[in-house]
């Protein structure tokens, strides 16, 4: 059997295929970004899966999708605790654009994830090529749930943030200094603490003006930095990949119009077309 795992920071979903390509278990672990968590935590959150445990003996080959993976180092990290617990499996671990684009399309087009973070790369129908590295959530992220909630906050604080949204806001979060400082820089993970404020754009009963204009901004940034940088944008379609995507979608479309870019398809949930994808091109 094949095990398959689409992970980020936030979240890792888990699906385990049998050799027909038919479905045996779906389950799902914390984040298991190498480049942000310790190996210890990483070993804690895939060990602690009851679902997992019963099947390790069963699997194969494990194919790891993963956010933080792009780079050596952690790719290796992960590797050592999937090889230590899925003993005797073949282990593969690659950065969560293939996954990406795996689950957009078989054709050319250039593939952006918006998720806790953001990243972007061109497909040219076999091989997938980065215009620009990914400096993660300090630097970069545009239109990511840490680049939202990062807005969130400062403009909370800024007292930018109408105040019928601002008193709802401070019912849902804590955002005393303190508690805001000892996340952002003490704790681990921030990226995952500052994406989580992003759910209060996107679960709100409904788009207003303020949340309206946030997502733009942030789209056209993202636009700006990390699709028109491909010579190919304008001949290609925008597939978009991710949570923030999939609400955010005809924002995305109008926000594409200006730059003369095709909008793509938008998968909510990698997971379920990276499924497709065995089932269609490995299995078969």
């Amino acid at each position: 059997m094949i095990l398959l795992a689409d992970g980020g920071s936030t979240k890792c979903d888990w699906i385990l295929l049998d050799h027909n390509g038919e479905q045996v278990l779906k389950t799902r672990t914390k984040g298991l970004n190498p480049a942000v968590f310790k190996s210890d935590i990483l070993e804690t959150r895939l060990f602690a899966n009851e679902d997992l445990k019963d099947y390790k003996s069963q699997v194969k080959s494990v194919h790891f999708y993963g956010a933080g993976c792009g780079t050596p180092g952690p790719t290796k990290i992960l590797e050592d605790i999937l090889a230590s617990y899925f003993v005797g499996a073949e282990i593969m671990v690659k950065e969560d654009m293939v996954a990406a684009v795996f689950a957009a399309t078989t054709e050319p087009g250039i593939v952006c994830i918006l998720g806790t973070g953001s990243n972007s790369c061109y497909f040219d129908g076999d091989n997938i090529q980065m215009e620009v590295e990914s400096l993660g959530y300090v630097l970069m992220d545009e239109a990511s749930g840490n680049y939202f909630g990062k807005r969130l906050i400062r403009d909370y604080y800024y007292k930018r943030m109408p105040k019928v949204i601002a008193d709802e806001f401070e019912k849902r979060y804590d955002l005393s200094p303190d508690a805001i400082k000892e996340n952002v820089y003490r704790n681990e993970n921030p990226n995952t603490y500052l994406a989580n404020f992003a759910e209060f754009i996107f679960t709100s009963e409904e788009r207003n003006g303020y949340f309206y204009l946030l997502i733009t901004e942030g789209i056209k940034k993202f636009i700006e930095n990390r699709v028109m940088c491909f010579p190919e944008a304008q001949n290609v379609p925008i597939h978009f990949i991710g949570s923030i995507a999939h609400f955010s979608q005809d924002i995305i479309k109008d926000a594409l119009l200006p730059y003369h870019l095709t909008m793509g398809n938008i998968v909510r949930r990698p997971i379920d077309g990276i499924i497709d994808y065995y089932r269609n091109e490995i299995l078969s």
